[in-house]
């Protein structure tokens, strides 16, 4: 049993350092594909946005049909 303890009390097993530092990594990675998703969206929203704009300055009331 006190080698248990001693074992446990010595310092963290090499495995889990290693775990702890590839889940960090991880969540970096996560982290920074957020903030790429996000202005890739924030570009998407804004060229949905310019594209509708376009549209409104049609007088539909007035325009012909494409076919006759």
């Amino acid at each position: 049993m006190a080698k248990a303890l001693l074992g446990h009390v010595g310092g963290y097993d090499p495995r889990v350092l290693a775990e702890m530092r590839r889940l960090q990594q991880r969540v970096q990675d996560l982290e920074s594909e957020l903030v790429r998703m996000q202005a890739e969206n924030d570009a998407l929203s804004a060229a949905a946005r310019h594209h509708d704009s376009v549209f409104e300055d049609l007088d539909v009331k007035t325009a012909e049909p494409a076919l006759t």
